[in-house]
C-alpha cells in the first residue's frame, strides 16, 4: 500500500513537473515573441527619428542660429549675437504698436483692424522673413535689415505678397 502511494505521488509529481515545464516554455516563447515585436518597433521608431532629424536639419538650413557664416559676420562686427537676435525680433514687433498698423506692411487692413506681424524668421545676417495678418487677409514680407549698433537696426522691405481670399 505504501508503495502504491509513493508511485501515485511520483506520477503526480512527474505530471506537475511536466505541466510546469510546458507552461514555462509557452511563457518563455511568448516573451521572446514580445521582445522581437518590441525590437522591430524600436527599429521602426529609430528610422522615424532619423527621418525627423533629417527634416529638422533641412528646415533649419535657412536659420541664423544654424548659419555659422552669418553668426561669424555679426561677431566680427562686434555684436553679441545671442542678445542681438531677440532685439531684432522685438524691434519688428514694436512696429505692431504703431497707430494705424505696422508701417513695414504695405497693405491696408480690413475695416477696424490693423495688419500685424505674427512671426519672424531671421534667415541670415541681412534678411528675415515675416508673416502678417489682420485676421482675414494674410501675407508675407521679405525684409532686409541692417544692424547699426547693438541698440539700433533699420528695416527695408524687399518684397511682399498678400494671399488672395479663398
Amino acid at each position: 500500500m505504501k508503495q502504491k502511494i509513493f508511485m501515485y505521488l511520483f506520477i503526480f509529481s512527474l505530471l506537475l513537473i511536466l505541466f510546469q515545464y510546458v507552461n514555462s516554455k509557452n511563457v518563455f516563447e511568448d516573451d521572446i515573441r514580445t521582445i522581437e515585436k518590441c525590437n522591430a518597433r524600436v527599429e521602426t521608431l529609430k528610422d522615424s527619428v532619423a527621418v525627423l532629424n533629417d527634416k529638422i536639419f533641412e528646415l533649419s538650413y535657412f536659420n541664423i542660429e544654424h548659419n555659422e557664416d552669418a553668426i561669424t559676420y555679426l561677431e566680427n562686427k562686434g555684436f553679441d549675437v545671442p542678445t542681438l537676435i531677440p532685439f531684432i525680433k522685438d524691434e519688428i514687433y514694436k512696429q505692431n504698436t504703431v497707430k494705424g498698423g505696422n508701417p513695414l506692411i504695405p497693405y491696408a487692413a480690413n475695416e477696424g483692424k490693423s495688419m500685424l506681424i505674427n512671426s519672424i524668421k531671421i534667415l541670415n545676417h541681412k534678411w528675415l522673413i515675416t508673416d502678417f495678418s489682420d485676421g482675414i487677409f494674410w501675407g508675407e514680407l521679405l525684409i532686409k535689415y541692417e544692424v547699426i549698433n547693438q541698440n539700433e537696426v533699420t528695416f527695408d522691405v524687399i518684397d511682399s505678397l498678400l494671399y488672395p481670399l479663398q
